[in-house]
């Protein structure tokens, strides 16, 4: 995009609103595709994972995959929606050259999830992004175009996988909105065990429907579709090019088609793949070899009382019972594995912030750093929770809990009391101790003593430094800064 475009789209924005509904297609986690038996793993050799019914083999029957229909049900009571009693799939006449059977099997017109929306914190406080649907469909194969310089090859292992395609009313207004949107979502199929969320592997992908109007305008204006947007940050950029390039095409009287684009990752641009005059006539109609399947109000509160507390909830709850701050419960709330280790951490300890700052900080770092999952550590609660009351009660330096204490405990179960003790780190409650330090460590520093006495004050920070290594962390800090702060003022 040239500058002179950039900077006269910049200047216009105040007089245009953009309009963006968006469409993510999450596959599910089934170990199986939505009607046969054929595994839905990634990463297996091309064309391993199909059978008679994935190639569409003429007398094969389709049968529905109730553990999709399950998860489909989970997201759509997570995202508050109306949930369908009566249901059935229907075949939508579209050519796929990568489904063999030529058609797909869908719920698009009768979905299964009927509105709903999904809650966002922005800078600006809470938004509502509205949902219009959330369905049930089977995925395509994949085409790939890059290994032949005259054929596209296809790969069929993804063909018949269960998605969920969740779709919005055109109410978002900004690709910041749509970014927090898509991050929130990918998030809650993750939190649910519904979808893995990985954008690299095309577990979760996004379509993104663009328009601008001027503001007040309540006519939406001629829009453009961005499809199989792959990373949160590429559909980010994408709506921003998009409502950059159709400003401008307003400004200098040009036409807005309404058009299929793809996103350009190398240069952050869109390009046109197919205008399109009118919406497609899908001719959707009943699947004659797939039952009708209803939906008891037993069977859907039987999933709902299943569901596990939301982060939203959570937040909500942990903000009253544990008064951590807001950047404590983001973090906590931002992965399930880690919510629930901290759930049950605060129920063997009352110092909850402390429990925070542990997992935040050390954990997550010792985790990364020796490749565990939260799983292999639940043996350690019992230790931790020594470990914080060591560290809160003073007879422990944070520092050396973190640094040697903690791993030890880690790599060796056993008492951090102990393990404390043999070590020689408990800190010294001792007066005399760590006067005894502070008298060495100031005579060794004359001159910086002078200049701490001239004003610099910002040198009680030396001092305490060479006290933690005279003393090898044992000395408590809270009464070494008393100290130190009285004798360095006579």
């Amino acid at each position: 995009m040239g500058l002179f475009w950039y900077f006269c789209s910049m200047l216009n924005m105040g007089k245009y609103e953009a309009v963006i509904g968006l469409e993510i297609h999450a596959q599910l986690s089934t170990e199986s595709k939505l009607f046969c038996d054929d595994a839905t793993s990634f990463g297996a050799a091309p064309n391993t994972h199909v059978s008679p019914i994935t190639l569409g083999h003429p007398g094969t029957l389709p049968k529905t995959n109730t553990k999709a229909i399950e998860y489909a049900i989970k997201m759509g009571l997570a995202c508050n929606c109306s949930i369908a009693k009566e249901n059935y799939f229907a075949r939508k006449n579209y050519f796929y050259p990568d489904l063999p059977k030529g058609y797909q099997i869908s719920q698009h017109t009768t979905p299964i999830c009927v509105g709903g929306h999904v809650t966002l914190n922005t800078k600006d406080g809470e938004k509502c992004i509205q949902l219009n649907r959330i369905h049930l469909e089977e995925d395509a194969g994949k085409s790939i175009h890059d290994q032949s310089p005259t054929h596209t090859l296809i790969d069929l292992n993804r063909a018949g996988t269960p998605l969920i395609e969740i779709v919005t009313e055109p109410c978002i207004h900004s690709a910041e909105d749509a970014f927090l949107y898509v991050t929130e979502v990918r998030k809650l199929v993750r939190w649910l065990g519904v979808c893995d969320g990985n954008m690299e592997e095309g577990s979760l992908r996004c379509d993104a429907n663009v328009s601008v109007r001027l503001k007040g305008d309540p006519t939406l204006g001629t829009k453009v579709e961005v499809k199989n947007l792959n990373s949160i940050r590429n559909i980010k950029k994408a709506i921003e090019f998009e409502i950059e390039r159709l400003i401008h095409l307003k400004e200098t009287g040009g036409t807005i088609i309404q058009q299929t684009r793809s996103f350009d990752a190398n240069n952050d641009t869109t390009f046109s793949i197919r205008d399109k005059e009118d919406a497609n006539d899908y001719r959707y109609f009943p699947d004659p070899d797939l039952a009708p399947f209803n939906l008891t109000e037993a069977y859907i509160a039987s999933i709902k009382a299943g569901l596990p507390s939301l982060p939203n909830e959570l937040k909500s709850t942990w903000k009253s019972t544990y008064e951590l701050s807001t950047y404590d419960i983001e973090q906590l709330c931002d992965n399930k594995e880690e919510s629930d280790f901290f759930i049950t951490l605060t129920k063997q300890t009352t110092h909850y912030k402390a429990a925070a700052n542990w997992i935040i900080g050390p954990i997550r770092e010792y985790l990364h750093e020796t490749a565990q999952t939260y799983a292999q550590l639940y043996h350690a609660i019992p230790y931790l929770v020594e470990l914080f009351n060591l560290v809160e009660s003073g007879q422990l330096n944070f520092s050396v809990a973190t640094s040697k204490v903690f791993k030890a405990v880690m790599e060796n179960p056993q008492s951090p009391i102990q393990y404390a003790v043999d070590q020689n780190l408990i800190q010294s409650q001792s007066i005399e101790e760590i006067e005894m330090w502070i008298n060495e460590v100031l005579a060794e520093h004359p001159e910086k003593v002078a200049a701490y006495k001239k004003g610099k004050k910002g040198l009680i920070g030396l001092f305490m430094g060479e006290v933690k290594k005279k003393s090898k962390g044992k000395a408590d800090p809270k009464k070494t800064t008393q100290l130190l702060e009285e004798k360095l003022s006579s």
